[in-house]
């Protein structure tokens, strides 16, 4: 553990830009090296434009698949970049400008991943939303707690409703982007963490009435990583020493998730792996 600072203390506004952050993070644009695990598969990514979302997006692409991943207006800088790394590596991209807090955006985002990309085969639950810059449950705004419980549940249960019919027809995979909050929550991040918690719950229920019908649910617990989610959501000395209080003593990159995410989405790697939580957290427990 360290106290001293990990990053410069900086703010965004929510929901932040990769390019407005110091040190940018790194995604595995010059690091990931594909070894063919999901050739000639289509996975759809929410929230795929930036932080754990592009990562994954990036090493799935190189390891053979085509990506469709949503993304909100403002962060359109973000998803051109992403779609650019993805077809960099070979690969189909799909930018999906879609808010998936509304059901028909869900559903969309299905139906079009099928009807572009031909197929769905993995879906990776990973757009969230937190703000974690109020002090006292008191001062949390409807409005907060409607867009934390849409972005994290809502869209995640509609999201996964739409593409079970098409992961029946493979079978597919599906992947769910939880957090150490489940296990360690913040007070001031109540309502994200206890959807990271749901999430937990929602994977193990999935897996079990899932099974059956050969398609595997898992979620990967992210420990503190540096994403856009940080500086737009944090204070500015809790940026600073993101990560400090962990085990290894620092925060995470994206692309130390990503793997991941290609192991559990791996239909041979991890072909009896489901109803499991993988933590990436720096050594905090997620048990």
């Amino acid at each position: 553990m360290t106290d001293e600072p990990q990053f410069p203390a900086q703010q965004q506004q929510p929901p932040g830009l990769t390019g407005e952050m110091t040190p940018e993070p790194d995604h595995g644009e010059e690091s990931y090296v594909g070894h063919g695990r999901l050739e000639g598969q289509v996975a759809l990514v929410t929230g795929g434009d930036s932080g754990i979302g592009r990562a994954v997006a990036i090493a799935f692409a190189r390891e053979g698949a085509d990506v469709a991943f949503t993304y909100l207006p403002e962060e359109k800088p973000d998803a051109d970049a992403t779609a650019e790394l993805v077809a960099g590596a070979g690969r189909t991209p799909l930018a999906l400008e879609l808010d998936l807090t509304n059901r028909a955006a869900c559903d969309e985002a299905v139906g079009r991943t099928v009807a572009e990309l031909g197929r769905l085969d993995v879906l990776v639950n990973n757009a969230a939303y937190q703000m974690a810059r109020d002090d006292s449950f008191v001062d949390f705004t409807d409005e907060r707690i409607d867009r934390t419980l849409k972005t994290n549940l809502y869209a995640l249960l509609w999201t996964t409703r739409a593409a079970v019919p098409h992961l029946r027809e493979r079978p597919g995979c599906v992947i769910n982007n939880t957090s150490i909050q489940a296990y360690e929550p913040s007070t001031s991040l109540l309502d994200y963490a206890a959807t990271k918690a749901a999430i937990n719950n929602i994977t193990v229920n999935l897996a079990a009435e899932l099974g059956p019908d050969g398609i595997r649910v898992n979620a990967v617990a992210p420990g503190p990583i540096w994403t856009p989610l940080q500086p737009a959501t944090q204070k500015a000395e809790k940026v600073a020493n993101l990560g400090g209080d962990t085990p290894l003593g620092r925060a995470g990159q994206p692309a130390e998730c990503a793997p991941a995410f290609v192991f559990l989405a791996s239909p041979t790697d991890a072909s009896y792996v489901s109803g499991t939580v993988l933590g990436v957290t720096g050594g905090m427990p997620v048990f």
